[in-house]
């Protein structure tokens, strides 16, 4: 039987046509369609904001539109579909939630696949676990394609965005050193992590053999810009042991690795990664920094604040 509480028609964001989301968002009503079986409704009490969101809205395929963007999640349940648990058991009107690889989740409510839904940890607080996955995910394929291991030196190009200081944390529990590139005002961050940061620009390459002594084994690319590119390929002998999630056009010409989370491959990692990383932030072992809540109503201002690069640390939408 299906159990459900009250659930109010939506607001949800939707584009319908391409451009800045600015331009082309518009919060809408619509109704949540009841949860069939394998599915869930969830309450929304804080929707993930990050960079994938605007870039879907950016341009592609006409048949694409509407786009009702939000790959992720934290709430309560607010119905569940016949015969159906959560991803990781059971699940009940009132449960607090956490959900990643959905779609419009910039809004009060929506129905997905209850394969993508987990218990939210009580330690975690609806913004950070609505923050957790794609970006921990993202993540820890980096660290995992990389084969970081103890006593590894990793370079890591953006320690502290938020692929960056998830990628930190999860390469520091491997027993890897991991040198961080940041601006000063952020190289705290890096600090309080267990990294030591260091300023990209000008010179990076020479700063870098400075504090790597025996060398780098590995490094890791967040930021995707040719500086990043090309101290990696100076400083790492192997070049299977470089990864980008954002230049692909380097990673093809130089011959390292690109992931990406639309590879089949990739997503099949991240999907299977997504309880261990859920339990590592329940232990406090996995920090997911906030930098800023919105109200629902103001997702393009947050959005135009995630493309200006410095955010600060995740942002969610808060319904």
């Amino acid at each position: 039987m299906t159990s459900t509480a009250a659930v109010s028609p939506a607001r949800r964001w939707v584009a319908e046509q391409f451009g800045a989301p600015a331009e082309v968002l518009k919060l809408v009503e619509a109704e949540v369609p009841p949860p069939g079986p394998g599915e869930v409704t969830i309450a929304v009490r804080a929707a993930g904001l990050n960079p994938a969101d605007y870039k879907r809205m950016a341009a592609g395929d006409p048949a694409a539109l509407p786009i009702a963007p939000g790959f992720e999640v934290a709430g309560t349940l607010a119905a569940v579909g016949p015969d159906t648990e959560i991803a990781s058991g059971g699940g009940a009107v009132g449960d607090a939630v956490l959900a990643f690889r959905i779609g419009g989740g910039y809004a009060t409510a929506v129905t997905v696949p209850a394969r993508d839904v987990f218990a939210k940890p009580a330690s975690l607080g609806f913004p950070e676990a609505a923050n957790l996955l794609l970006a921990g995910a993202t993540a820890a394929e980096m660290v995992e394609r990389t084969g970081v291991g103890e006593g590894d030196t990793v370079l890591l190009h953006g320690a502290s965005g938020a692929v960056g200081v998830a990628a930190l944390q999860l390469a520091r529990r491997r027993g890897a050193r991991v040198i961080g590139t940041a601006s000063e005002a952020r190289f705290g961050v890096v600090e309080e992590l267990g990294g030591e940061p260091v300023a990209y620009g000008d010179g990076l390459e020479a700063r870098v053999r400075a504090l790597a002594g025996d060398g780098v084994d590995a490094a890791l690319d967040a930021v995707g810009t040719d500086e990043a590119s090309d101290v990696s390929l100076a400083l790492v002998a192997d070049r299977d042991r470089i990864v980008t999630i954002a230049n692909a056009g380097r990673a093809r010409a130089d011959g390292f690795r690109h992931i990406g989370g639309s590879m089949s491959g990739s997503a099949e990692f991240r999907d299977q990664v997504r309880p261990e990383l859920i339990a590592l932030a329940g232990e406090g072992a996995l920090v997911v920094p906030v930098a800023r809540t919105f109200a629902l109503d103001e997702a393009p201002a947050a959005l135009d604040l995630l493309r200006g690069g410095h955010p600060g640390g995740k942002l969610a939408l808060v319904p």
